[in-house]
């Protein structure tokens, strides 16, 4: 190895070189060179030597020092965590959801600089941005061949202004790349096109794929070997501007596989066991990182499904290292000669190379799982961390169907759980895509409504599975536990073809039994990847899932993002008029309370195999181990053993998923070929967006009056409007309590907005109809509707308001206003009452249980928050990405301690309280919580701050990270 010649590098020695198999070389920053002065680093995790390699390559003296290095090498498996790491990322990656409200931030950066009088162009991404657009796609037709191009007209339709800025942001940025509509869900995309391996820098130096990404499933290009998690669009903005990310040192749990699979066993019964495991772990914030025997027999897409799920159990990543089956996946998916020879020569001379055995690797703790345990299984029907066995789900759900919501049941009376109600036919059915204009005949096709929260209001006919109400007899039925929702789809499980080639398999073995699936019952088939699609013709597959009305409806993130469409009206109809708890089944990664659909209160995860025969089964009340599946030709009992395809049918197929060529054709038409579509959308020119009158996108409050003259270095902070304030949160009131689990969904829907929503108020009140509204996840271009949907979720429960007669809790975003005046102790919306405690000048405070901020890495959850004047949340837990969102955007997070809750101290929601942190915000310190009662009566409580590391103290100072961010970059 030859060593460095610049001194001026703290480790210049360990600049080395190294060769590949076609004889060529190249300069790499040695870690086996920097273990000869730390001779741990040998055995530190393969994760955090990735994440060292960073930390060494960029030790400039100034932002990552010397003692950055020696802190990480030195690294001790149970050690406390006081270092903070600076983390540079190779790249960053975004979906459209998230990444158009971080284009607007960036817009609007830009928007600052010229009206400073600075070039706008010093607000440029250092590192390489790609966005897929992918989660913008609807389930508004389903089983018909023309589903596909029908659902991406709509959805063109309409997002037209968000697909016009993403079109400014292609050309005003250089480092800015889009991946149109219509190729796939990001993690898919980056797994099998983004993700280059290794990255060879302008000076000649080779180093490790590495990004963050605004997806909290980011997580699943774990899966080769890369390090990457999800964070938040604010803390992406600043990675993609320059700042290292920061994280304390992490522990990193050891996970050991041994044994194999059994057979009919899935990857996602495997991935539904390591979630439930590791939850139950407590790995919140830790590194997991998977070795042993029986991770070596995993495939690289199994891998990646286990990686996907990290989020559902708690880990900032879920690591696989290098080996032979990643290679074998880099080929199979089209990359170059000399992209993997460069790639596998650079992990064998790093000594990265391989899955670790048992001994191998330090960590703070090691979990074990022989494979041969794992069993078929679901989770649900509220949290994907709680697995159910296949064989005890009718049971579960019987079970949980009379129990409290607080046991996570439905507290409905054991009796009603077998009852069935009528679907009575509409009057007025309409033909496909517009309004009828004449009667439909007596027994026509019924046909299917798409969600009245969305766009057009155009009646969608199910092609060849449509409920037939005969003119004479009884009609149809449904009841609690029936199915009504059946979904291929998800990131997690739509990458993995061994699961995929299993449905359609079951699919072909199915139909051939006589098996259908009921036609009211919504099926999707919605992949990650245009791949698939190719696969599943190839084998013939895709006509067997067609005909069970899995037909394609488009290749983004649907259901599992709550982009199912809605139901038939009349099946809403019966729903919420009788109460029913119906179910979804997907393949998806969440299931929390209304993500799917707002009607449907159960909703279970599953291998797309068991999605198929769940659909044929039509409800959870059936056991599949031991009851028919359905009935077949002659009305024979047709069992799940029947049609459940073996391991070696499924093997003889994979062949035809892994073909290099097919995908190399199919992702260069990202740029040759995007489609009509993508095609006709036109967006400004220029380095500055001229921003519109739009309820799409619109300038962001977040820079109003900013100045370059920080407050940072005083004892106060800069808040979004500038003015300077006290650390010290004094005379708050109480804005909602809240229990546990409380997720960035319930704190910032993505879907439905309700009419009479304060958005849904707000955009009717600005000319937009209510077929017109879209949803929240397509209008986070727009802070005027996203704070008003901030705790606008249908299933939030404010437990400030009083029970209901029956016990049951209220609910929806709303809360008791406290304040003074005429109003005091009425009932009123989140965001109204929001607004009347500003235009009052109090603050307030949130309070909640364990997990708070649980889910998807939504910025909105914390900007919104902001925007309301929201000046802390006191929980018991955090989950990591809402944690450092809050600091990001000013709001101090501050944990209870020890048993404390807000239940335990007695709170009803009419205190006034006082938060007195440190004056110093030291990081994780104690902070004063001061309580006075309306009987005058005050109760003083320790809490701990949770700004965990220095820099956030920075960004709370500065008024958020984005205020930091800009006033780096203009003072430069």
């Amino acid at each position: 190895m030859a060593a460095s010649r610049n001194p001026a590098h703290a480790f210049a020695s360990t600049l080395a070189t190294f060769a590949t198999a076609a004889g060529k070389s190249g300069k790499f920053y040695s870690l086996p060179a920097l273990a000869r002065q730390f001779p741990g680093v040998n055995r530190l995790p393969v994760s955090l030597r990735i994440v060292l390699e960073s930390v060494l390559r960029n030790c400039d003296g100034r932002r990552i020092t010397a003692e950055h290095v020696e802190q990480l090498a030195r690294w001790a498996p149970n050690a406390p965590r006081k270092d903070e790491i600076p983390f540079v990322v190779s790249r960053v990656v975004l979906q459209d959801f998230t990444g158009v409200p971080l284009l607007v931030d960036l817009a609007a950066m830009r928007s600052v600089a010229q009206r400073l009088g600075h070039n706008p162009r010093k607000i440029e991404p250092l590192v390489p941005v790609d966005l897929v657009v992918d989660h913008s796609i609807m389930v508004d037709y389903y089983g018909t061949k023309k589903a596909l191009d029908l659902n991406m007209k709509l959805e063109f339709q309409r997002n037209r202004e968000r697909y016009e800025f993403m079109k400014w942001g292609m050309q005003a940025f250089s480092t800015f790349g889009v991946v149109p509509p219509g190729f796939g869900i990001v993690h898919q995309v980056n797994l099998e096109y983004l993700a280059p391996g290794v990255h060879k820098g302008n000076d000649g130096v080779y180093y490790p794929d590495t990004l963050v990404g605004t997806d909290s499933h980011t997580t699943m290009i774990n899966g080769i070997g890369v390090v990457g998690w999800g964070v938040g669009g604010i803390e992406a903005e600043a990675a993609m501007l320059g700042q290292p990310v920061y994280f304390l040192t992490p522990d990193v749990v050891g996970f050991e596989l041994s044994g194999q699979l059994r057979e009919g066993v899935t990857a996602t019964d495997l991935v539904l066991t390591v979630t439930e495991i590791l939850r139950r772990e407590k790995v919140v914030g830790k590194f997991v990182e998977f070795f042993g025997e029986g991770t070596r027999t995993l495939a690289l897409p199994d891998r990646a499904t286990i990686g996907n799920m990290a989020p559902e159990y708690g880990a900032t990543m879920g690591f696989f290292p290098v080996d032979e089956k990643t290679i074998d996946y880099f080929r199979g998916t089209g990359r170059t000669k000399a992209e993997i020879d460069a790639f596998e020569a650079y992990f064998r001379a790093q000594g990265l190379f391989g899955v670790p055995r048992a001994g191998e690797i330090d960590y703070s703790q090691v979990v074990r799982l022989d494979l041969g345990d794992v069993t078929p299984s679901l989770a649900g029907p509220k949290r994907p961390q709680d697995r159910i066995e296949l064989g005890n789900v009718c049971r579960q759900f019987a079970e949980l169907f009379s129990k409290p919501v607080a046991e996570s049941g439905f507290n409905q009376p054991a009796e009603l759980l077998h009852t069935r109600h009528h679907i009575h036919r509409r009057m007025a059915p309409v033909t496909e895509g517009a309004p009828s204009e004449k009667p439909v005949p007596e027994g026509a096709p019924r046909f299917l409504v798409e969600m009245e929260q969305n766009k057009p209001r155009l009646e969608v006919q199910h092609e060849d599975a449509a409920i037939h109400l005969p003119a004479k007899g009884a009609d149809p039925t449904i009841g609690n536990g029936d199915v009504l929702i059946a979904a291929i789809t998800s990131c997690t499980n739509t990458s993995n073809p061994s699961v995929l080639l299993a449905a359609g398999l079951l699919a072909k073995k199915a139909v051939e039994a006589g098996l259908r699936v009921a036609p009211h019952i919504k099926t999707s088939l919605a992949p990650g990847s245009r791949i698939v699609t190719e696969y599943l013709t190839q084998t013939g597959l895709l006509p067997y899932l067609e005909k069970l009305g899995f037909a394609l409806v488009g290749y983004g993130c649907t259901t599992c993002i709550g982009n199912a469409g809605d139901l038939a009206p009349e099946l809403n109809e019966v729903i919420t008029s009788n109460d029913l708890v119906c179910a979804a089944v997907l393949s998806g990664n969440r299931n929390f309370e209304a993500r799917i659909h707002p009607n449907l209160k159960a909703n279970f995860l599953a291998s797309p195999p068991l999605v198929v025969a769940y659909a044929i089964a039509g409800t959870v009340l059936k056991d599949l181990m031991t009851e028919p599946v359905g009935k077949g030709k002659g009305g024979r009992d047709v069992y799940l053993g029947d049609i459940w395809p073996s391991s070696d049918e499924i093997h003889a197929l994979m062949k035809y998923a892994m073909n290099g060529k097919a995908f190399k054709e199919n992702y260069a038409k990202v740029k040759t070929d995007p489609g009509a579509l993508w095609n006709k959308i036109r967006g400004v020119d220029g380095d500055v967006y001229v921003w519109p009158s739009s309820t799409y996108i619109a300038e962001p409050p977040f820079f109003a009056d900013f100045a370059l003259d920080s407050v940072a270095a005083s004892d106060g902070k800069q808040g979004a409007a500038g003015q300077k304030t006290s650390e010290s949160v004094m005379g708050a009131r109480i804005m909602a309590l809240f229990g546990d689990s409380i997720t960035t969904d319930h704190i910032s829907p993505a879907g439905s907005i309700k009419e009479t929503s304060p958005a849904g108020q707000w955009l009717l009140q600005h000319g937009v109809a209510k077929p017109d509204f879209n949803s929240y996840g397509a209008r986070r271009g727009n802070h005027e509707v996203m704070m008003r949907g901030t705790f606008a979720n249908v299933r939030i429960k404010n437990l400030m308001i009083p029970p209901l007669a029956d016990g049951s809790r209220e609910e929806g975003g709303v809360t008791i206003f406290q304040g003074e005046g005429p109003m005091q102790g009425q009932k009123m919306f989140i965001f109204d009452a929001a607004m009347h405690y500003i235009a009052n000048k109090t603050p307030t405070v949130i309070f909640a249980g364990e997990e708070y901020g649980t889910g998807s890495s939504r910025d909105w959850a914390a900007k919104g928050t902001q925007l309301l004047g929201i000046k802390a949340v006191v929980a018991r837990s955090f989950e990591r990405i809402h944690r450092s969102n809050l600091v990001g955007m000013g709001v101090l997070p501050l944990q209870l301690r020890g048993n404390d809750s807000w239940q335990s101290l007695g709170l009803q929601g009419d205190e006034v309280i006082d938060v007195i942190p440190d004056p110093a915000l030291t990081p994780q310190s104690e902070a004063r919580l001061v309580i006075r009662r309306a009987d005058g009566s005050c109760q003083e409580v320790a809490v701990t701050l949770r700004i965990d590391t220095p820099i956030e103290v920075d960004y709370y100072r500065a008024g958020g990270i984005l205020p930091y961010v800009l006033r780096q970059l203009l003072s430069a």
